[in-house]
């Protein structure tokens, strides 16, 4: 009997939910909605799956009001926003899925404390997500007959507006094909977006278990549907924590989207000579970039971040540039520890790196001879080989390097499918590497590659899972031409599905290896071509994405060409860069370029967890460290 009633229990917290929300579907089916088409119901439940895959419930809970903007309010019935402001439940027991209201007031009345308040006469949009055996008919139906793709493993959305009457009752409706619209762009914007937030361990009252989160606003472009589009292909989507943050209108004041809380200090400003304690032998100063011991050094008072050689320099540098600058770098190195990989067990700093690889017992040997400038007279591509893949990982004893070997037991249902990779940890478990193995750090790049073509872009998993080749283009290859053994480990995660062609374009290929094609496994080959990617792209096959690490897209004049190029022919585009403040400058130079940015900086969880410094600055510099992406 005990049992009979728990299972009678379960299936009701199943149906009718235990928590904040208001009870399950209603029986509204978007095969109703006027005007609507197959495609753009297939599109919303493939937006609706990409966002239950975040797992937003892990953080937000229903006290986590979020502002929303989609395109401008002209565009919009009433010329305002259909709904601009949304809440996520389920967090805390209930429904799973999100509600957007009409106004942040009505979102505060109908959030209590531990239930969803029935407040009359305000109306809300839903999206919840039900189990497939307990929905109406109609939408198990629609479900079958289009074969829309499932949140999870067997739930769906369900989306309807919500009215409660003066009496307590709800009253549903079919959404319009406009408050469709509006939540599809919704939907692929906060997918992107909400990993970004910051918790803010000052922020909250210590008695409340709710997560503070910073101040946060970050714009993402979004592409409509072909039948949605009306002349315009993407539409800015900007989503806010709280509701009301809005952008500084200071143009010197950063280059990146997401505004700083930091304001800037006063003209009169007390200037500190602090002493940088810093262990690499020699640093520039940011103003005259004079060579300095870094025990000499003096740096910013206020950020810590910035380097110079004397307070002249230091007073000089505020007046010209870092006033409208130190806001945001105190705001990066307040972040760094959130940065940091904890996990490893070998020294994860390498401000001098031939002590850092000594330390190691790797220094000159193998690959890691590109980590350090024994061999920068070694043009790259050309180190010397000795041996197999043992002298490649520089002599790391057989278990602290992946072998070229597959990983066993990864099938899905009996289903050989690539391996999908959250992070270190779970890469380092699959191949029982210990913990102290410094592999990750050349692995990044090879790994990084493959998070691209498997989590970012959506085009390029999808052809690996059907077992179909996928071509890419590297732009700008340099020490990675020397660690082609790493970028094999690429075709064992692939777990004997699909295969990819990478081409790497850049100025840096030797002559006598341009137009070579290295077979590193029967699922990877690597071709070399030496040139500008704008003048070779046109004798090269056309590809699924585009991808260049640690490009320092602000650094290089010759990025004008290519990226102009990336504009022209559409093909999703993926670039990380080492800092934030280099992302942000990317961001610059993208938009100065006319591109959208579809994928939102984003820390990189294949990103090297080797900390290093930029000459003139304390910020900290990870290989790979952020990624963003256009056309995506």
């Amino acid at each position: 009997m005990d049992l009979h009633l728990k299972n009678l229990f379960d299936r009701f917290q199943e149906q009718f939910g235990s928590g904040p929300g208001l009870g399950p579907g209603s029986g509204t089916c978007l095969m109703k909605v006027e005007g609507i088409s197959s495609n753009f119901i297939k599109l919303l439940f493939k937006a609706s799956a990409a966002l239950y895959r975040t797992e937003p419930w892990r953080r937000l809970r229903p006290g986590h009001l979020f502002g929303v903007r989609v395109g401008k309010d002209s565009d919009w019935s009433g010329k305002k926003q259909p709904f601009p402001c949304s809440q996520f439940i389920g967090g805390d027991g209930g429904d799973i899925g999100f509600y957007m209201f009409r106004s942040e007031n009505d979102a505060k009345k109908m959030t209590g404390s531990r239930e969803t308040i029935r407040v009359p006469n305000v109306e809300l949009l839903r999206v919840t997500y039900e189990l497939e055996t307990l929905m109406f008919p109609s939408n198990r139906k629609m479900i079958k007959s289009l074969s829309l793709e499932a949140s999870g493993n067997d739930r769906f959305p369900v989306i309807d507006v919500t009215r409660c009457t003066s009496s307590g009752e709800l009253q549903f409706r079919n959404p319009t094909l406009e408050e469709l619209k509006f939540v599809y762009a919704f939907m692929r914007a906060i997918s992107l977006v909400h990993p970004l937030l910051q918790a803010d361990k000052e922020g909250g009252p210590n008695w409340t278990k709710l997560i503070s989160f910073g101040p946060f606003i970050e714009t993402v472009d979004i592409q409509w549907p072909p039948e949605m589009a009306r002349g315009h292909e993407l539409v800015a989507v900007t989503i806010s924590h709280p509701p009301g943050q809005a952008y500084e209108e200071k143009i010197s004041s950063t280059a990146s989207s997401t505004p700083t809380k930091y304001a800037e200090p006063p003209d009169e400003v007390t200037f500190m000579d602090i002493r940088v304690n810093s262990n690499s032998s020699s640093r520039h100063c940011a103003m005259c970039e004079k060579e300095v011991n870094g025990d000499q050094s003096l740096c910013c008072g206020r950020c810590r971040a910035v380097v110079y050689c004397t307070s002249l320099c230091q007073k000089q540098h505020w007046k010209e540039s870092h006033k409208s600058m130190c806001g945001l770098y105190k705001a990066m190195m307040e972040r760094e520890e959130e940065l940091v990989m904890k996990i490893f067990m070998f020294p994860c700093s390498a401000a001098q790196p031939c002590k850092w690889l000594e330390s190691l017992g790797i220094h000159q040997k193998g690959m890691w001879r590109r980590k350090c400038s024994c061999y920068s007279h070694c043009p790259f591509g050309l180190l010397p080989v000795k041996g197999g893949l043992w002298d490649s990982w520089g002599g790391l004893d057989d278990e602290e390097y992946p072998g070229d070997l597959p990983f066993h037991n990864q099938l899905q249902d009996g289903i050989s499918s690539p391996i999908l990779l959250s992070g270190w940890s779970e890469y380092y478990n699959l191949r029982s590497l210990p913990l102290s193995s410094p592999v990750a750090d050349i692995l990044s790049h090879p790994l990084t590659v493959y998070h691209i073509l498997t989590a970012l872009s959506i085009n390029t998993k999808n052809l690996l899972l059907k077992g179909k080749e996928v071509i890419l283009h590297y732009l700008g290859p340099e020490w990675e031409m020397d660690w082609m053994p790493a970028f094999s480990e690429i075709s064992h995660l692939l777990n004997g599905l699909g295969n990819i062609q990478i081409i790497m374009v850049g100025p840096e290929v030797p002559t006598n290896l341009s137009g070579t094609t290295s077979g590193i496994s029967s699922r990877v080959r690597v071709n070399l071509v030496r040139g500008v990617y704008q003048e070779e792209a046109t004798y090269l096959p056309s590809p699924h994405v585009i991808v260049a690490l640690n490009c320092a897209l602000d650094r290089y004049s010759s990025w004008g060409g290519a990226l102009d190029l990336i504009k022209a022919i559409g093909v999703p585009a993926f670039f990380t860069e080492q800092s934030e403040i280099l992302c942000a400058n990317a961001k610059q130079v993208l938009r100065g370029a006319g591109l959208h940015i579809t994928h939102p900086v984003t820390p990189n969880p294949l990103r090297s967890p080797v900390k290093n410094h930029d000459s003139s600055t304390n910020l900290p510099s990870y290989s790979n460290g952020f990624v963003l992406g256009v056309n995506a």
